[in-house]
């Protein structure tokens, strides 16, 4: 996409109120009038600072004029932008386009937040109800003879489970055989 492109896309978004303020402004045209080749002549300068008319029509009437001029020109204008606004720079909407040239991309940081933002806590949480649903399954399958060997496992339960989960399930296991 060209710079002229880039600019005509974003000329609401500069424009728009407080985004850029006079003091930026000023230095973005006087650095355009000073780089090589000078993109703007003196008197463009002049005209494009002149504290008599607004910001909002001095910046919409420079950045026509550069689009006017040519790509070499808007070019230059990112150029300044970017030395002497480079947050807004780094939030026009042509950069965000940029970045993401793939609509189908997977913003990495954006998805190793969402897989992060839970916590150990919620880890292990997940981990213990899984094992015990997997337990109680396996213990109350008909075709398997686990019962003995599930009391031996259980017994030992206090030094992995808490003691009123023992307690449960040992009364749990007792009571199958009696069905």
């Amino acid at each position: 996409q060209s710079y002229c492109h880039r600019l005509q896309h974003d000329m609401y978004f500069l424009t728009s109120t407080s985004r850029l303020n006079e003091q930026v402004v000023d230095k973005i045209v006087l650095q355009l009038n000073r780089v090589y080749p000078q993109i703007l002549t003196n008197e463009e300068a002049e005209k494009f600072r002149n504290p008599k008319a607004s910001l909002h029509t001095r910046l919409s009437d420079l950045l026509k004029h550069l689009q006017k001029k040519g790509d070499r020109h808007c070019q230059e204008f990112y150029r300044a932008l970017q030395i002497n606004a480079e947050q807004l720079f780094n939030d026009l909407p042509s950069r965000k386009i940029l970045k993401t040239p793939d609509p189908t991309e997977i913003d990495t940081d954006k998805e190793q937040y969402m897989l992060n933002d839970r916590g150990p806590v919620f880890f292990l949480a997940c981990f213990s109800m899984a094992a015990g649903l997997a337990l109680f399954w396996y213990c109350c399958n008909s075709e398997t003879q686990v019962i003995g060997r599930a009391r031996r496992i259980l017994g030992f339960s206090p030094i992995i489970i808490g003691r009123h989960v023992r307690n449960i399930c040992m009364l749990y296991l007792e009571d199958i055989p009696r069905h």
